[in-house]
């Protein structure tokens, strides 16, 4: 399996925004997410990190 979770760093800590992401289309200054159970969401902001070999996705909020 190839899909990772992404997280959003609030307060210093990462906190789960998605799990098991599979569809990631940076739009502008929003990220469109899908997982392999169909939900969808879209984030305001931006991809911070992205590490493939841990399946993790790190998305920082515009301010």
């Amino acid at each position: 399996m190839c899909e990772a979770n992404a997280y959003v760093i609030k307060n210093g800590e990462e906190e789960i925004y998605l799990e098991s992401v599979d569809i990631l289309k940076p739009e502008g200054n929003q990220i469109y997410l899908r997982n392999i159970f169909g939900e969808q969401k879209v984030f305001k902001g931006k991809i911070k990190e992205m590490s493939l070999l841990n399946h993790k996705i790190i998305l920082e909020e515009d301010r």
